[in-house]
C-alpha cells in the first residue's frame, strides 16, 4: 500500500476475518512509553518536543526490522485536517495526536497492522492491531517494537512503579488492551447494561467505537482494561480475553433467543435495513451505523445472503464523513452532499464495486 492509500483505502487487513469474527471486529494493544528526562507532552516545550521527534527518528530503521515491515513517516503538521481526521476514523492514530499538530508524528506500517504514535499523552504509543479476537499477536508484534526501541533509548522506569506514563491509569505495564464487539443481541434483548456492570466490576471499560469519550452507535463496543499497575501484562491480557469470551457467549444466546421468540420480526428488519442501505439516496452518519449493524446481524443469523461480513467494517470505514470529504477533495461538503455520496458509496459497495477512487 502507498502512503496515498492511508487516505483512500477502505479495506484494512485487521478488520477483515478472524477468529470470534462474527461478533468480534478486531483488536488492539498500546503500550505507552515516555524517554528519561524530558518532560510528558502536555508539559514539554517546542524544543523538547522536537528532541522528543528526533529521538524517535533516530530508531526509524529498527523500528522497520522489528516488525519485518516498511513504515510510513508522517508529521501532522504536514497533512491536512481532514488527512488527520481520516487517519483517526482509521482508528490508526487518536485524537490526541491531532489537537496540537506541531511536533506530533506517527510512524504507519505498510500492513497498517502497527502505529507509533510521537508526541501524543506520551512520548511513544506503541499500537498493533489484528482481526478478530487475537490480543496475543499484536502484543507480541508490539512487545517487539518495545525492545528495540529500549535498546537504543532510555525509557522512563521506576522499579516499583514500573513505566512512568503521563496519565496514571497507565502507570505499571503501561498497556491498554481493548477489543472491539459488535453486540446487537445484547442490545436487542436489553442484557447489555449488565454487562456494562459486570464489565466495570472487572476492571473493564466499555466504550464506543473510538473509546474514551465517544458515543456508543451501532451496536459496536470497545472492552478495554482500565488499570495497569500491580498487574501483569500477561495477566491483563487474560482477563480481558476471559472476559470477551464470557460477552460473545452471552451475545451467541441472545441472538439465538431473537431467532427462536422473533425470527419474523427481526428477518423483517433485517431486510428493511439492507433495502435502505441498497437504494437510498440519502442517508446519515448515524443511521448508516444503525442500518449496517442490522444487515451484519442478518448475515450471521443466515437470513440474509445478498453481502457479504467482510463488506461490514468496508462500509463503516467508507461511510465516515471526513473520508467521504477527503475523497472528494472538498472539506466544505453540506451535509446533504456528505449523505448522498455516503449513500452512494454504500450501494457501490455492496454491488461489489470499487469504490476507494473517483
Amino acid at each position: 500500500m502507498s502512503v496515498m492509500d492511508l487516505y483512500r483505502d477502505y479495506c484494512l487487513p485487521w478488520m477483515q476475518s478472524g477468529k470470534e469474527s462474527d461478533i468480534v471486529i478486531s483488536s488492539r494493544v498500546r503500550l505507552a512509553r515516555n524517554f528519561s528526562r524530558l518532560p510528558f507532552p502536555n508539559r514539554a516545550d517546542f524544543t523538547q518536543l522536537a528532541a522528543v521527534q528526533e529521538m524517535a527518528a533516530s530508531i526509524f530503521s529498527d523500528l522497520e526490522s522489528a516488525c519485518n515491515e516498511e513504515f510510513d513517516a508522517i508529521g501532522m503538521d504536514a497533512l491536512t485536517p481532514l488527512e488527520r481526521s481520516v487517519l483517526v476514523e482509521k482508528q490508526l492514530i487518536s485524537r490526541n495526536l491531532i489537537k496540537k499538530p506541531q511536533y506530533r508524528s506517527v510512524y504507519v506500517s505498510r500492513d497498517r497492522r502497527c502505529s507509533v504514535m510521537v508526541n501524543e499523552e506520551d512520548h511513544l504509543r506503541i499500537q498493533c492491531m489484528a482481526a478478530g479476537l487475537d490480543l496475543a499477536a499484536p502484543f507480541a508484534l508490539a512487545s517487539r517494537v518495545d525492545d528495540a526501541v529500549e535498546a537504543k533509548l532510555d525509557i522512563a522506569f521506576d522499579e516499583k512503579m514500573g513505566y512512568l506514563t503521563s496519565c496514571p491509569t497507565n502507570l505499571g505495564t503501561g498497556l491498554r488492551a481493548s477489543v472491539l464487539l459488535h453486540l446487537p443481541g445484547l442490545v436487542f434483548t436489553r442484557n447489555m447494561n449488565n454487562i456494562i456492570n459486570i464489565s466495570q466490576q472487572l476492571g473493564l471499560s466499555v466504550r464506543g467505537m473510538y473509546g474514551e469519550g465517544t458515543e456508543t452507535v451501532g451496536n459496536v463496543f470497545q472492552v478495554s482494561n482500565q488499570l495497569t499497575l500491580g498487574f501483569t501484562e500477561q495477566g491483563i491480557l487474560d482477563n480481558l480475553t476471559s472476559a470477551v469470551k464470557e460477552i460473545i457467549e452471552n451475545e451467541r444466546r441472545a441472538r439465538k433467543a431473537l431467532m427462536l421468540y422473533t425470527k419474523d420480526r427481526i428477518e423483517d428488519i433485517v431486510w428493511r435495513a439492507f433495502g435502505t442501505l441498497k437504494y437510498a439516496r440519502f442517508i446519515g452518519e448515524t443511521e448508516v451505523l444503525q442500518l449496517l449493524s442490522k444487515v451484519r446481524l442478518g448475515i450471521d443469523l443466515g437470513l440474509i445472503n445478498e453481502a457479504m461480513p467482510e463488506q461490514y467494517p468496508e462500509l463503516i470505514l467508507a461511510s465516515r464523513p471526513s473520508y467521504l470529504q477527503n475523497l472528494m477533495n472538498n472539506e466544505n461538503m453540506s451535509k446533504n452532499e456528505i449523505d448522498r455520496k455516503r449513500a452512494e458509496m454504500v450501494r457501490r459497495i455492496l454491488a461489489g464495486e470499487s469504490a476507494g477512487q473517483e
